[in-house]
């Protein structure tokens, strides 16, 4: 059991990120075979297609992850200095890394970081190339829905943690998590013992592919983290939801019915428009006079404008037998 302890500075530190570059580390760790589980079944065929078909070398990444290993390197996947970098940002922080970080905890990552300590510039060159190219095959096409996901559940617990405090915060979290007393319990398959946070708070990071895992980083170098499986992620990889019903449509139009019915979670215009087959304006436009009506809320999260349906909304659409 690890316990990490909480001033009153950590909490006021603790905070909420997205960080792109881990979502590569830990789908390259599903794809090796780690966590054989079969959530991420669908996205995993067609991300080994793809990456089959590119004959993309993913060794420079693979060595310092290997399925066996106890823990991810943390110069690899450092934490997040804003709430949502791009993956580029998080490349040029992993390619400036110094020498002297270049380490891992371990055994078995031990020859991945020797072969980058051999020639760093060249091997962290060719380490972010291969996690650029990694994401172009793999993450990018199925980004826009797992970023949604993510953003949903900080928007879900950031309401939480206003309504109710910091107890509430980390009440529904993965059920390896236990908040009593100013501590945070975490069941955590290789660290024990005690941990302070010393006043530098921590990151929050709800990451699409550590399910049924979380994965928790004390390393004094970095802002100690944990990332954890983000609420509803058993609907990631879900179909969308089926045509609102015929009532409903009569009453709001069909195309309004529809997003009403596609806000399961939390989602942004861009979203929506794909997934329906309207064009942003029309999403833009229908959201708009769903707002007026109360049948939907907004709310910003980074650069995204998230909708959700209100309370009112979830009435309608029971009372309408979806």
């Amino acid at each position: 059991m690890l316990e990490i302890e909480f001033s009153a500075e950590d909490v006021a530190r603790t905070r909420f990120a997205i960080s792109p570059l881990w979502e590569v580390v830990a789908g390259v760790r599903i794809l090796s075979g780690a966590d054989e589980q079969v959530l991420h079944r669908r996205w995993a065929g067609q991300a080994r297609d793809r990456i089959a078909a590119a004959r993309l070398d993913l060794s420079p990444l693979t060595a310092l992850v290997p399925v066996t290993a106890t823990s991810v390197p943390g110069f690899l996947c450092p934490p997040p200095s804003t709430s949502g970098p791009s993956l580029g940002v998080e490349l040029a922080a992993l390619r400036a890394t110094p020498p002297e970080r270049l380490r891992a905890s371990a055994p078995e990552a031990q020859a991945g970081v020797e072969a980058l300590l051999a020639d760093p510039g060249r091997g962290l060159g060719r380490l972010t190339e291969a996690i650029a190219a990694f994401w172009e095959l793999a993450m990018a096409p199925y980004w826009p829905r797992i970023q949604m996901h993510l953003e949903a559940d900080i928007h879900y617990r950031a309401r939480r943690f206003a309504e109710d405090g910091t107890h509430s915060l980390f009440e529904d979290f993965a059920p390896q998590l236990a908040w009593s007393s100013g501590t945070l319990k975490v069941e955590h398959r290789f660290l024990r013992g005690v941990r302070r946070l010393d006043g530098r708070g921590l990151l929050l990071v709800p990451s699409a592919f550590v399910w049924p895992r979380v994965f928790a980083t004390t390393d004094a170098v970095y802002q100690p983290t944990l990332r954890y499986p983000p609420r509803g992620i058993g609907t990631l990889w879900e179909a969308p939801p089926g045509s609102a019903s015929a009532a409903l449509s009569r009453v709001l139009g069909r195309s309004r019915a529809r997003l009403l019915a596609e806000l399961t979670a939390p989602a942004a215009t861009t979203e929506l428009a794909r997934r329906t087959g309207l064009t942003a304006g029309a999403v833009s436009q229908h959201l708009g006079a769903l707002r007026a009506a109360g049948l939907v809320s907004a709310h910003r999260a980074g650069r995204a404008v998230l909708y959700a349906r209100t309370g009112v909304a979830e009435e309608l659409l029971t009372g309408a037998g979806r």
